[in-house]
């Protein structure tokens, strides 16, 4: 192991100390029987192809350079600390980051897709976070749809030519709201009154939002300095994966 692979899993191991010491295990994503038996199985079965592209994904960037494992193992290490916060909402409910913008930015969607379900079934076994019924559900959310919106957040402000860091926070942020706006409306098409779905999903919102829209903001600004950490110690991990881009010689 390389000098400058020691610092990143240090840096990752440390923040996992400060961060997710003395967090108290609480229902958090979508809980536990919250969701009747037919949407947990739809929502799992439409996340099994995410599943296997992951899967795919990930077998690939292991096979075209093993050392990728270190920076794929600290994304899921950052989803798994970062998921694990629970903030009290005013509303009655409460919420957390996600963390799965960092491993969109980093390999793009699909391998974030499998680092998240290990996440939420680690979370739901060993800190009664979420549920297993729900898993179909959460992994669609959080490790799914969040990471997708990161994704393409950040390929289009590169293409505006946006500053990176200015696109990773936006990419981070947008992908935590756009996590809980999924939630919301898979709550809503489960738990819906004579209003419809559309009202319902409103409600929801306004459950998470005065929460979650600071929580965004935190996230995106933790991305960013995550991002500025490796571009100094890890430089060589981000060229190896096309984050940065390697010098031509000549």
């Amino acid at each position: 192991m390389v000098k400058s692979e020691k610092r990143i899993i240090f840096v990752a191991i440390l923040f996992a100390a400060v961060f997710g010491t003395g967090t108290t295990a609480s229902a958090m994503h979508i809980m536990e029987g919250y969701l009747p038996l037919g949407y947990c199985i739809a929502w799992g079965v439409l996340s099994v192809p995410f599943l296997v592209a992951g899967f795919i994904r990930i077998k690939k960037c292991l096979e075209s350079n093993r050392r990728n494992i270190t920076l794929l193992a600290m994304a899921g290490a950052f989803i798994f600390v970062i998921s694990s916060l629970k903030i009290p909402s005013l509303t009655g409910s409460c919420s957390h980051m996600t963390g799965t913008g960092l491993g969109a930015i980093l390999f793009g969607p699909a391998p974030v897709s499998l680092l998240g379900i290990i996440v939420l079934i680690f979370q739901a076994i060993l800190l009664a976070h979420g549920g297993i019924t729900t898993l179909g559900a959460n992994t669609f959310s959080m490790a799914i749809a969040g990471p997708l919106m990161s994704y393409g957040i950040y390929k289009l402000c590169q293409k505006l030519k946006v500053n990176k860091l200015v696109s990773v926070f936006l990419a981070a942020s947008a992908g935590d709201l756009f996590t809980y706006c999924v939630t919301s409306i898979q709550l809503a098409l489960a738990h819906n009154s004579s209003d419809g779905v559309a009202a319902a999903a409103v409600k929801f919102l306004g459950v998470f939002a005065p929460t979650q829209l600071p929580l965004a903001v935190l996230e995106g600004i933790l991305t960013v300095l995550i991002i500025m950490a490796l571009e100094t110690y890890g430089t060589q991990e981000l060229m190896e994966i096309g984050f940065i881009k390697k010098e031509v010689n000549g």
